[in-house]
């Protein structure tokens, strides 16, 4: 969220919270700052803007006085939280667990709740003279669709390519927490189709998530602990096996430097031996060099590559 548009939404809580009787749409666009004037350029802004303030909790009424046109109020007993206390260091700390989601897919709503704690009158400022910045980045088409469904607790369905099948199989879980472990994303939760718990890899999950029960249908085991799930589903280390891989002569220097042979081949092309033991990690970054570079085996290799790459188009 910008800070523009962080702060023209907290002026238009102010606004709200400071009038006894419902404003219109023009009052508002009159009396708080950051809205153009035109009329259509200022609806479409505000329609935004009413729907993001409910979409954090904020307590909008509607309604009119007498006949004027439609109005706008937030009752303050129905905003007020109970008095908020934070030391200068638990204010830091939240400050930095947003910065945290700054470039990934919680940003917003890490934005939406430091927005709500300075419109309490809590100054999460602190972080900023912590001297570090971290990050957690969430590429995985998979996440957002996953991370809504834990926090609404709504069982999904994908489409899951497991290791060593042809083709991906259709699968039913509901799940109970999305975990980032040794820098690979995974979810775990009940899996419907085999009636146990199991743990999916969201790099291997192909094509769209989607919703298959309401939400609130899902009971997340009093105990549970997801991060344990996911350490012990994990598999004892592989051992490292070779690659073997074209490349476009002039070009793909990264893998060049990596590999344990480079000959020339056919054409344009060299061939390279390249050590690995992670195959997703391997296709992860030769997708990084497009069509620079082309998996020749092994076959599970190659396949991977394959599905990673039509993941990308799709």
């Amino acid at each position: 969220m910008s800070r523009r548009k962080t702060e023209r939404l907290l002026n238009l809580v102010v606004c709200l919270l400071a009038t006894r009787r419902y404003l219109t749409a023009e009052q508002i666009r009159q009396a708080v700052p950051g809205y153009p004037d035109g009329s259509e350029a200022f609806k479409r802004m505000f329609e935004r803007d009413k729907e993001e303030l409910r979409e954090l909790g904020v307590p909008l009424e509607t309604g009119s006085e007498g006949e004027e046109d439609t109005g706008y109020r937030i009752q303050r007993q129905a905003y007020e939280l109970p008095e908020i206390q934070l030391e200068p260091d638990e204010a830091a700390v939240l400050g930095l667990a947003a910065r945290v989601w700054q470039r990934a897919s919680l940003a917003e709503a890490a934005s939406g709740a430091l927005l709500k704690l300075r419109a309490a009158g809590v100054d999460t400022a602190e972080a900023a003279s912590l001297g570090i910045e971290p990050r957690v980045d969430t590429h995985e088409p998979a996440f957002p669709a996953l991370w809504r469904a834990v926090r609404d607790r709504r069982p999904v369905a994908f489409d899951y390519q497991g290791i060593g099948r042809s083709a991906p199989q259709r699968r039913h879980l509901e799940p109970w927490g999305v975990v980032s472990r040794r820098g690979r994303w995974y979810v775990a939760g009940h899996d419907r189709d085999r009636g146990q718990v199991r743990v999916f890899r969201l790099s291997r999950i192909l094509g769209t998530v989607s919703g298959d029960g309401p939400a609130g249908s899902v009971v997340v085991p009093d105990g549970v602990d997801v991060r344990e799930i996911v350490a012990d589903s994990g598999s004892p280390a592989p051992d490292r096996r070779t690659a073997t891989v074209r490349l476009r002569r002039g070009a793909a220097h990264g893998i060049r430097r990596w590999a344990a042979d480079v000959r020339p081949d056919e054409g344009e092309w060299d061939r390279a031996e390249l050590g690995f033991a992670d195959v997703d990690r391997l296709v992860d970054y030769l997708a990084g060099f497009a069509d620079d570079v082309v998996v020749i085996g092994p076959p599970d290799v190659r396949d991977a590559m394959i599905q990673h790459l039509k993941a990308v188009l799709a």
